[in-house]
């Protein structure tokens, strides 16, 4: 009965201590100003997927662009996304912080596609109502009018 009793001890002990799988880098970024870095990055990847020709025509690397932007060496950003990943939930949290962001900047983008569609609409009916109105004025010239007022005196 005893040794059941060490043996539960040390399996709780060795459980209930967590060790820490990274260590925390010297040059660790703020949580807030990594979940910026990420957003900007994942924007980037999404122009990326979308036109692949716009990121690979500009001659600047955009990715040491936003690491720069931020004031961080790509060596601290490795480290630091390591030591983030680590704690599994924190991460998730991390990434759906970013997801709200994106979702928020998606429906922004959405209704102004909207609106921008409707103008284009609008200009589109305008310009067939002017287009309309010079095909009737182009028509009317060639047109005599003298000629169908003859017409219509003769059968009178």
């Amino acid at each position: 009965m005893k040794n059941w009793i060490v043996i539960v001890l040390v399996l709780f002990l060795s459980v209930s201590c967590k060790k820490e799988l990274v260590k925390q880098p010297a040059k660790l970024i703020e949580k807030e100003k990594m979940i910026d870095i990420m957003y900007d990055l994942s924007l980037l990847e999404a122009m990326k997927y979308q036109n692949p020709a716009s990121i690979d025509s500009s001659e600047t690397n955009a990715t040491k662009f936003i690491l720069k932007k931020y004031k961080v060496d790509s060596l601290q950003f490795a480290q630091s996304n390591m030591y983030y990943a680590a704690d599994y939930d924190n991460y998730k949290d991390m990434f759906d912080q970013i997801g709200k962001r994106l979702a928020v900047e998606q429906r922004a983008v959405d209704s102004i596609v909207k609106i921008e569609e409707k103008k284009a609409l609008k200009l589109k009916a305008k310009e067939k109502k002017v287009v309309n109105k010079d095909f009737l004025k182009a028509v009317m010239k060639q047109v005599n009018v003298d000629s169908i007022r003859k017409i219509i005196q003769s059968k009178k």
